[in-house]
């Protein structure tokens, strides 16, 4: 009889063994706790689309600081939230008029980190929108200003743009407190919110939208919007060595994943949101054809897209254009905001 006992307790291991841990064929390991929780999962899995789309983003406290300008209709603050527990911090700008207001967020494109200041890339149309009554927030992102260290991995730091836009929104909900901190008489209004992104800001303004479905309406300046990895291996000749380093980087991270599940060009039709695109026509940074090619797309899709390009201009319409595209931006703000 103990010697039947003794063989059904190790049967009995064995049958547990096989159905509480199991091994798939691509070397992850089923967890036999938490419900079926994948462990050892390659890290960057978490940031494909399909997965952010998963993503519970509950924002955090946003922290107003020190004001950085004083002007007749509108003043400048730098402010902190946080993406886990990281810090980031931003450039806000506030009308001074009392009342509630819309908030656009301004999603930068690329600046050396060398050379970086507080809301650069942002400042000087986010001192326009906020004289025209819209609050702005220009997250800085990891690494930049006075943020914490992003990454050490160059493609999760990249892919975190994504979710420290998407946390930057989903703090808005917080920001009349942060304001009423200040004593200041201005609050937002808590309806609505509208994105703005320049170069590669425009890119992350798309995967925003992809990822959130949400109808924030959105004005893009000269986008970056081809598919991934391609949108930055375009630039790789900007590089001190010519991309050799970023085409390692890109061909190793290849090996380990599939990059279609990175591109924001494969999931456009996910977007819901009324979309105004601007473009120059002699900017050297992103081709005219790329803008094309999206407005084209977008109007394939059936979704909501407005189009304007500008003979003579470059990358950041300081030909002369810049005046008629914040105009164009604010009014596309305001005729969204009241429908």
């Amino acid at each position: 009889m103990k010697k039947i006992i003794i063989f059904l307790f190790f049967i009995a291991i064995i049958i547990a063994a096989y159905f509480g841990i199991k091994y798939f064929d691509d070397g992850r390991v089923l967890s036999p706790v938490g419900k079926g929780k994948i462990l050892d999962e390659k890290k960057l899995a978490a940031y494909t689309y399909t997965a952010l789309k998963m993503t519970d983003f509950l924002g955090s406290e946003i922290t107003i600081d020190k004001q950085l300008k004083d002007e007749d209709d509108f003043v400048s603050y730098l402010y902190y939230f946080y993406v886990g527990d990281k810090k980031v911090s931003g450039l806000m700008n506030v009308p001074k008029i009392p009342g509630e207001y819309p908030v656009i967020v301004m999603i930068r494109g690329y600046v050396d980190v060398e050379i970086y200041s507080i809301g650069e890339g942002t400042r000087r149309g986010g001192e326009y929108l906020a004289q025209k009554g819209f609050i702005t927030l220009a997250p800085d992102f990891l690494g930049y200003g006075f943020s914490d260290k992003g990454s050490n991995d160059p493609m999760e730091d990249r892919f975190l743009t994504y979710v420290t836009a998407i946390e930057q929104i989903n703090s808005i909900k917080n920001l009349n407190q942060a304001l009423a901190g200040k004593s200041m008489n201005v609050r937002y209004d808590n309806s609505h919110i509208g994105l703005w992104g320049h170069s590669n800001g425009g890119q992350i303004a798309l995967s925003v939208l992809e990822i959130t479905g949400k109808e924030y309406p959105t004005v893009l300046w000269a986008p970056v919007s081809k598919p991934f990895p391609y949108s930055i291996l375009y630039y790789t000749d900007q590089a001190e060595d010519y991309g050799k380093s970023l085409r390692k980087l890109v061909a190793d991270f290849e090996e380990d994943y599939d990059v279609n599940k990175y591109s924001v060009a494969n999931y456009l039709d996910w977007i819901e949101a009324p979309i105004m695109i601007n473009q120059g026509e002699l900017d050297e940074e992103v081709p005219q054809k790329w803008s094309d090619n999206l407005f084209e797309t977008l109007k394939e899709m059936d979704k909501d897209v407005e189009y304007y390009t500008y003979p003579g201009e470059n990358h950041n319409f300081n030909r002369g254009e810049w005046p008629l595209v914040m105009e164009r931006t604010m009014g596309f703000y305001k005729s969204k905001f009241e429908q």
